[in-house]
């Protein structure tokens, strides 16, 4: 691989979830999940039978973009769409056995692949990588926060 020429944090950040996102396709490829689905069945999986709009909220995606997965979601038995009782326009999002059955191999390859990533690095170096992450990401969703809480109380009065 060339030198990597941009060395600044967002450029790292990109790059590295790209090669990972690329390198987890390929190793995936005879699971009929793809990896937006395996992202939706993971979030799910924490909090099944959530709204499609907290999902796509959660997932920090358009509303029409995530129902488009799930309709191919649906179709493919990955996931259920039903009615939310306290909110007869809203639906909820439940995930599968079919789907659960799925999740294991994907995550036995992701984690392969993470060892595989972090080859070279010791126990203390991993455990700091993780925690910076976890810091710039709590840093910066708490600001994400703030700018929401206006929005919600907005659409609260309108």
């Amino acid at each position: 691989m060339d030198r990597i020429e941009h060395t600044s944090l967002g450029f790292l950040l990109l790059d590295a979830a790209r090669v990972l996102r690329r390198r987890f396709e390929r190793a995936s490829r005879d699971i009929p999940m793809t990896t937006a689905q395996l992202q939706i069945v993971g979030r799910l999986k924490h909090r099944d039978g959530m709204t499609q709009a907290e999902l796509a909220s959660l997932l920090d995606i358009e509303p029409m973009t995530l129902s488009r997965h799930l309709d191919r979601m649906e179709a493919a038995g990955l996931v259920e769409r039903r009615a939310c009782p306290q909110d007869r326009r809203a639906r909820r999002v439940v995930v599968t056995d079919k789907a659960r059955d799925l999740v294991e191999p994907m995550r036995a390859r992701a984690l392969a692949l993470y060892e595989e990533a972090q080859a070279g690095l010791t126990q203390e170096q991993r455990a700091a990588l993780v925690a910076g992450l976890e810091t710039l990401i709590a840093n910066l969703a708490a600001d994400d926060a703030d700018e929401a809480e206006p929005r919600r109380a907005a659409g609260a009065r309108s």
